[in-house]
């Protein structure tokens, strides 16, 4: 596996590439005709094949990023790879079961939101999900307009009435985190019906001969292909004949250039006109200056300690190269906490080790944000960045670029709106979240339960109103990612020309994503058991292996991650 993975990082030729495609669309009226029972077929196909590489596939993850194995680390590896797959492939075949059993898929308990939205509690997902995540809760909150009869009809809606019998869709898969190029195609395939050609990132192109091990049947049968290569493989795809649709998870820079052309006169001359180079629908999911929004309120030490863990995991997660990873923390003007939760945050990040900047152009990154700055740095050295805060940023000033640039490196800023009154906070820091910060992917929400109770009406007014498609509070938007039968994508309203965070959702495991416009998750304050995305984890390693086996082999496995939980 491991030679064949060096190997196969090597571009695609592009005679394969036209290869690739003609098969796909030789396939891909079969695909989106087959019976409900061969999809349902290839999802437990899927499911198998993806536990059948995990292990390997963390291994893989581990050398590319210079982690030890055995280390806490390499438990992000475990639950941001094999466990986030597992879980969405498991969600996918029981959505497809149900539509068979009952013509829907799993639903939740229907409420409506303040301002009268429909709103479904959508996780957890099942019995054992409430005692993984106890005190965790997520929902969908639907458009503007969408009733129940709306959400009926949306549910599931490829499988109860194709839109198409046989599309080509171009999976440009992310450098980042592994398990976004399977939920990908998982999403295309099983939601859209649509055949898919994976480009494998450069960055980790070593996840491609896993997808195909995993993905075996459907390679098989002509309904997936996994190709190799950079931007010249990806834009020729983007506009190849053959391809019908395209979905990009990575840089706007990227879906700009496939979209419109590279930099120049004639892209001007383009969006001039409202004509762009590419003519096919392209969904996206682009990145995100993440805001992390601490609301005033009667916070204890012990709380305060428990909130800046948090943020600093929200931070250090994946050497911080998330699209999610909190990058502006947004705190209360005149706050009497805030010199002190600062120092708790640093002082968090500080115990994970610095790790290797390995995705590319960090450095370069990290040093146009932070030069001629004063900033406060923990570890570093040896390839790695340390982990840096650049506080006291002034919230009116319309030229700072950590507003409008993704750092995608380990660097947290800080900025203060508002006063120490809660509802007038909230208010500031939602407006300056929507109108200064780019990006609209997700948000985090830090609410003392006194605050959330005594100013309920300023909270959901915060909640409704930030343009986000995730947004979670007491918790990081990470777990959005990971939920599954929660959509995961931007705020709906992006267009073309000002793409920001992307458009349209995807892993959307109960099919649900045409009419959703947010997902909201709550957490307590502190949490019943450590989450495992905290530095200071003690049985991170553990507790991802378990996760991804309780995904993979069921209930039997819960005993084990309870304990590794609790031990954490």
């Amino acid at each position: 596996m491991t030679a064949a993975a060096g190997l196969a990082t090597r571009p695609t030729e592009r005679r394969r590439l036209d290869e690739a495609v003609d098969q796909l669309r030789e396939g891909a009226r079969s695909w989106a005709t087959a019976p409900l029972e061969a999809r349902i077929a290839l999802a437990r196909s899927v499911h198998r094949g993806l536990w059948r590489v995990a292990a390997a596939g963390v291994e893989a993850a581990c050398r590319a990023k210079a982690l030890d194995p055995s280390s806490a680390a390499a438990g992000e590896e475990w639950i941001s790879g094999p466990f986030v797959n597992l879980r969405f492939a498991r969600q996918v075949a029981e959505s497809l079961e149900s539509l068979a059993a009952r013509g829907t898929t799993p639903t939740g308990r229907l409420s409506r939101s303040s301002d009268g939205r429909l709103v479904e509690r959508l996780f957890p997902d099942g019995a054992v999900d409430g005692l993984v995540f106890m005190g965790i809760a997520g929902e969908v909150h639907y458009r503007d307009g969408v009733g129940e009869p709306e959400l009926r009809a949306a549910r599931g809606r490829f499988h109860r009435e194709p839109d198409h019998r046989g599309r080509v869709c171009l999976v440009l898969g992310a450098g980042n985190v592994n398990s976004i190029p399977v939920a990908d195609v998982l999403t295309k395939m099983f939601n859209e019906g649509a055949v898919c050609v994976l480009k494998c990132n450069p960055v980790n192109g070593y996840v491609g001969p896993l997808v195909e091990e995993a993905f075996r049947e459907a390679v098989d049968r002509g309904w997936l292909r996994v190709v190799y290569g950079g931007g010249e493989e990806g834009g020729y795809l983007a506009h190849h004949p053959g391809v019908d649709e395209v979905h990009i998870t990575g840089s706007d820079r990227t879906h700009d250039a496939i979209v419109w052309g590279p930099p120049g006169p004639e892209r001007a001359a383009r969006l001039a006109r409202d004509e762009p180079l590419l003519r096919k629908p392209i969904s996206s999911e682009l990145g995100n200056v993440t805001p992390v929004l601490v609301a005033p309120g009667p916070w204890s030490e012990a709380q305060l300690a428990t909130q800046a863990e948090n943020v600093a995991g929200m931070v250090v997660h994946n050497a911080s190269f998330n699209c999610i990873a909190g990058k502006m923390l947004i705190l209360p003007r005149g706050w009497r906490h805030r010199e002190r939760f600062l120092d708790l945050v640093l002082g968090k990040m500080g115990l994970a080790p610095a790790r290797r900047a390995w995705y590319p152009g960090a450095f370069d990154r990290y040093r146009d944000l932070v030069a001629g700055r004063a900033v406060r740095t923990a570890g570093g050295g040896d390839g790695a960045l340390p982990w840096t805060l650049l506080p006291g940023l002034d919230a009116s000033d319309r030229e700072e670029r950590a507003f409008r640039v993704e750092p995608f490196c380990s660097l947290l800023s800080e900025t203060a709106v508002g006063s120490d009154d809660p509802a007038e906070f909230l208010d500031a820091a939602v407006r300056f979240a929507n109108e200064r910060l780019w990006g609209t992917l997700s948000a985090a929400v830090i609410v003392h339960p006194a605050t959330a109770r005594g100013e309920r009406a300023a909270l959901d007014r915060a909640v409704r109103d930030l343009r986000y498609g995730s947004v979670c509070l007491n918790l990081w938007p990470g777990f959005g990612y990971a939920a599954g039968t929660l959509p995961w994508g931007a705020f709906p309203g992006s267009t073309l020309r000002d793409v920001q965070s992307g458009r349209g959702f995807v892993h959307d495991t109960r099919m649900v994503g045409a009419v959703a416009e947010k997902a909201v998750m709550r957490a307590p304050v502190r949490p019943l058991a450590k989450l495992p995305y905290f530095p200071s984890h003690r049985t991170a390693l553990e507790l991802g292996r378990r996760l991804a086996a309780l995904q993979a082999r069921g209930w039997t496995e819960l005993p084990g991650v309870v304990a590794a939980g609790i031990r954490g």
